[in-house]
């Protein structure tokens, strides 16, 4: 069964005094910024961009990502380290509980005994059950594939974790300082992966996968997986790859290599 994503502004026949509620509950709820912070600065439509206004994202394209956990070493967290700097999530004192958009996993084969690390973080679903749950429409998926949160309507009520698979998704309980201008995190609202969107929409990549690159293993790879040209679909379609719960059907934008 497809599934189509909602907004207040988009969805025919939107009820503008529930509308008008949910603001009411998203203020209750105790959404707080820093002063002059802008959470992402795209239109509410799934075509819009965060570089520039008049630059439309294409269905054309849709962003993925490959992790080859032979090349991911278990003791290395490099992808997590640049994730947390990258989007401002440690500092606030909570030495041992920073908000992670991004962390590793140890799996172990019950059968061989063999183990593996790997990275998890959002999947960037084709069919994400968080946009499905979500009653203001705050999580959506960009037309490129990119599943985001706009911290303007999330009300905090949480449903977009419950339905996470993947537990990819965190809450924020303290008020937060020293944000990222491109990476906006309020007090009540719901957090996870953006997939770096600010570098992509920049014609750059993931700092996790950058980082990956420079000083890890190299086991991410970050492209466009509708491109048949592209590093990242010539893979997918030469080797065996893997999706976490593929059985579920959402078709994650993450895919794994040797898992």
């Amino acid at each position: 069964m497809s599934r189509k994503v909602k907004h207040p502004t988009t969805t025919p026949g939107f009820d503008p005094v529930r509308r008008k509620f949910l603001s009411t509950m998203a203020a209750a709820a105790g959404v707080t910024l820093a002063p002059g912070v802008m959470l992402y600065g795209i239109a509410r439509s799934t075509s819009a961009v965060a570089r520039a206004p008049a630059s439309a994202v294409s269905s054309d394209v849709r962003w993925g990502m490959l992790i080859d956990l032979n090349r991911c070493d278990n003791g290395c967290d490099d992808c997590v380290s640049a994730c947390s700097k990258e989007n401002g999530l440690q500092g606030h004192g909570r030495q041992s509980t920073d908000a992670q958009w991004i962390r590793k996993v140890d799996i172990t084969n019950p059968e061989t005994g063999a183990s593996q690390s790997l990275p998890v973080m959002c999947q960037h679903c084709a069919e994400p059950p968080c946009v499905d749950v979500c009653p203001t429409g705050a999580s959506f998926k960009r037309a490129d594939g990119i599943v985001l949160v706009d911290k303007h309507t999330c009300i905090g009520c949480r449903y977009c974790m419950m339905a996470c698979p993947y537990k990819a998704r965190s809450f924020i309980h303290e008020s937060l300082e020293d944000q990222k201008p491109h990476a906006p995190r309020g007090k009540g609202t719901v957090e996870s992966c953006t997939l770096c969107v600010h570098r992509v929409d920049a014609g750059g990549q993931p700092a996790c996968v950058e980082a990956c690159s420079d000083t890890g293993g190299g086991a991410m790879l970050f492209g466009d997986l509708k491109d048949p040209n592209s590093e990242i679909s010539q893979r997918v379609a030469k080797y065996a790859t893997q999706q976490i719960r593929a059985d579920l059907g959402l078709d994650p934008g993450v895919r794994y290599r040797n898992l």
